[in-house]
């Protein structure tokens, strides 16, 4: 780690350039997946309320901490962390909970590309299908006319028992990461965000109103803001809403804090994280609203009613996405082009956040080794490339491979153990460290003259960076380690 500092030519042209690449490092398959289905299964709008108690009083103070060690450093998250602590008088082994957080972000990478790489394909599904249903005047029908439910139900299946093309699409999606960061932050990162996020924004509105004119609006309100107040107290709840908010906004990846290095003197880090934070959850709420009326709309009454009921669970996760919409598309109007829109809009999501991912690591590298930044970021896509490659396997020729027979690892193939490994250990772990590192050893002079914040807000802030956020954080932790102290064991 000695001597590595990222090169300071670079840097965000503007505060909304920084604002909009922030919020796209943050919002990916997380905010349009998971949180539909965990909102759902959580209690509905006690889990919301939960979420975003816990968005205000554990996610921006996080976030803040993060992107103001970024901003004082002006290198990357292992250095600027290391400046910070030896201005600080601290040891400079304080350095490695931003590193354990880029290895976080690292490792997270090589199975996100897989993932964004069955967008990729489904991308390409749904274009063909447009391309026939255009060219045979039945544009205004469902998707895919010419499958069964079953045949649809089978495109993943599919996809995942056939590795060359899990490669293929997996190094398409990687490639265009690498391309991106190889660009620098200025000419690529940041051209990424600015046009991709408000293109996002848009899909994102424009399907939540065609399904609230042609799906289940209704049902879907129900399913997700249903409000129990016990639910409140239910610690499963509480817990699944912590876990969200503090990975919903890439916190404990060293991604905030590599993207703050790069912003201006002049930008209020307060505000920003405000911003960034608020456009994150309304992402995250919003989605659900353009999710479910649609996958609603195909269910038939019986199983929809079960489910608002509590009787049966909705699919969530990435069957979700890749199994229950495609058929929900089938029988809407303008399904084919409905469900194109739609997973493009789930790409540009994706690609945002690969970028950062890989940004993560590219930076500190770059002052590392004093090498050119393509050579640095072919290097690196390659590796997280390769390491994907293996974890794909997991979907096929490797299924049976679980070489861990112990905690959270037993029973996982190779694609698992890293998901438990970055979701469990390592991202809740950086993010802890950081809160202890700001709240109690930091100098103080020094935080406060980056945070942005004085008189109350300021006080607060201290308070829930100091006490309140390393607790949940650690509760996060053991329970992520050791599910049976919820009774889930």
């Amino acid at each position: 780690m000695a001597g590595a500092t990222a090169p300071r030519g670079e840097g965000w042209s503007s505060r909304t350039a920084f604002v909009l690449a922030a919020i796209g490092s943050a919002v990916g398959l997380g905010n349009l997946v998971r949180f539909p289905a965990e909102a759902g299964a959580n209690g509905g709008g006690a889990f919301v309320i939960f979420y975003i108690f816990c968005v205000l009083l554990i996610g921006l103070p996080i976030l803040l901490s993060e992107t103001l060690i970024g901003r004082h450093g002006q290198g990357s998250a292992i250095e600027s962390m290391k400046k910070v602590a030896i201005e600080s008088r601290a040891s400079s082994w304080w350095s490695v909970a931003a590193g354990i957080g880029m290895v976080g972000a690292f490792l997270i990478l090589t199975y996100y590309s897989v993932l964004a790489g069955w967008i990729v394909h489904f991308i390409g599904i749904f274009a063909g299908d447009v391309a026939h249903a255009f060219a045979s005047g039945g544009l205004a029908q469902g998707a895919l006319q010419d499958s069964s439910v079953d045949q649809v139900q089978a495109l993943l299946p599919a996809l995942q028992a056939n590795s060359s093309e899990m490669l293929a699409m997996h190094a398409i999606f990687m490639a265009l990461t690498i391309f991106f960061v190889g660009r620098g932050v200025s000419s690529g990162i940041e051209k990424v965000a600015v046009w991709l996020m408000p293109i996002f924004f848009i899909l994102l509105i424009a399907i939540t109103i065609y399904g609230a004119f042609t799906g289940s609006f209704g049902a879907a309100l129900e399913f997700l803001f249903d409000f129990e107040p016990a639910r409140l107290l239910d610690p499963s709840v509480q817990l699944s809403a912590l876990g969200q908010a503090l990975f919903s906004l890439s916190l404990g990846s060293a991604l905030m804090i590599t993207y703050g290095a790069y912003a201006a003197r002049d930008i209020n880090l307060a505000k920003t994280s405000v911003q960034i934070a608020s456009a994150d959850t309304s992402v995250a709420i919003i989605a659900g609203l353009a999710i479910f009326p649609i996958t609603f709309a195909a269910l038939a009454p019986a199983s929809l009613t079960a489910i608002l009921d509590g009787q049966e669970q909705v699919q969530g996760g990435l069957g979700l996405l890749f199994v229950n919409l495609p058929v929900a598309f089938q029988t809407m109007p303008a399904g084919s082009l409905i469900g194109l829109l739609f997973f493009i809009m789930v790409f540009f999501a994706a690609l945002t956040s690969s970028v950062a991912l890989l940004e993560a690591s590219v930076s500190w590298a770059i002052g590392r080794f004093k090498q050119p930044r393509w050579l640095v970021t072919i290097i690196l896509g390659g590796l997280a490339f390769l390491i994907g490659a293996w974890a794909s396997f997991s979907f096929n020729s490797q299924a049976d491979f679980q070489p861990f027979d112990f905690m959270i690892f037993s029973g996982q193939p190779v694609f698992g153990i890293i998901d438990e490994l970055t979701a469990k250990i390592l991202l809740p772990t950086s993010a802890l460290l950081v809160a202890i590192f700001v709240g109690w050893i930091a100098d103080r002079r020094l935080i406060d003259s980056e945070n942005g914040l004085d008189g109350n807000l300021h006080r607060i802030w201290l308070f829930l960076v100091r006490w309140l956020c390393p607790l949940v954080i650690s509760a996060i932790l053991l329970t992520g380690l050791f599910p049976g102290l919820l009774g889930q064991g």
